[in-house]
C-alpha cells in the first residue's frame, strides 16, 4: 500500500468519521459547530487527494479502491447519525435512504464492471450531486446551533432533497449504462474515444473522483 499524500488524505477522511460522530454528540454549546467543521475538513480532502494524485502522478490502485469507499462511509455515517438524533425526521428520512441506496447500487455496479475491466466514468452531474450532498450534511450537522443567524436545519433538508433528486437521476444513468454489459445476449458496441457522460469505456476500473 503506497503511503503517498493522496492516499493519506483519503485515509484521514475515514479517520474523521468517529471524530465527527463524537463531536456531534458532545453536550457542549460548540459541539455541533465542531462536528460541522470536522466534516467540512474531511470533505475538502476529497478534492485535494484527487488533485494531488493527478498533478503529481501519484494515482495508485489502492487509491482508486479506497477513495469512493471513504466518501460513502463519511456520508453514510453522518446521515445515519442525523436520522438517529433527529434533524432528519419523518418524510425526510426517505431522502436519506435514497442517497444510501444509490451508493450501494453504484458500488455494486462498479464491483461487477471491475471484473469485466470496464471503467465507469464519473459524470459532471454526479460531481454536483456529491457537492450538494456534502453541503447538506454539513449544514444539518450545525443545525439549530445556527438558528440565531439562519434556519440551518430547513436549508439542510432542502439541499438533502436536491441531492436525493440528483442521486436518482445519476443512479439511473449509471444503471442504464451498466445494464448493457449485463445482458449476455446483447452485443455491446465498442466505446468511443470521447464518450458522453455517464458511459462505460474499456479501461482500468476505478477513479479518484466521487460518483
Amino acid at each position: 500500500m503506497p503511503f503517498n499524500l493522496p492516499n493519506l488524505l483519503t485515509l484521514s477522511r475515514i479517520a474523521a468519521i468517529p471524530l465527527v460522530i463524537a463531536a456531534f454528540w458532545l453536550d457542549k454549546p460548540w459541539s455541533q459547530w465542531l462536528a460541522m467543521a470536522l466534516f467540512v475538513a474531511a470533505s475538502i480532502t476529497d478534492w485535494f487527494d484527487g488533485y494531488f494524485a493527478r498533478r503529481y502522478r501519484m494515482i495508485s490502485r489502492f487509491g482508486r479502491f479506497l477513495d469512493p469507499i471513504a466518501d460513502k462511509l463519511l456520508v453514510a455515517g453522518a446521515l445515519v447519525m442525523l436520522v438517529a438524533d433527529g434533524p432528519i425526521l419523518g418524510v425526510h428520512v426517505i431522502a436519506a435512504l435514497v442517497i444510501l441506496f444509490r451508493e450501494i447500487l453504484v458500488s455494486g455496479l462498479r464491483e461487477f464492471l471491475a471484473e469485466l475491466r470496464i471503467n465507469m466514468p464519473v459524470s459532471s452531474l454526479a460531481k454536483w450531486k456529491t457537492g450538494i450532498q456534502m453541503t447538506a450534511v454539513g449544514v444539518l450537522l450545525v443545525g439549530d446551533a445556527a438558528s440565531r443567524w439562519l434556519p440551518a436545519t430547513d436549508i439542510g433538508l432542502v439541499l438533502l432533497w436536491v441531492a436525493a433528486l440528483l442521486t436518482v437521476i445519476t443512479g439511473y444513468d449509471y444503471l442504464r449504462a451498466g445494464l448493457a454489459h449485463m445482458d449476455e445476449s446483447a452485443v455491446v458496441p465498442p466505446a468511443r474515444e470521447e464518450p458522453r457522460e455517464p458511459s462505460l469505456a474499456p479501461g482500468p476500473a476505478g477513479a479518484r473522483d466521487a460518483a
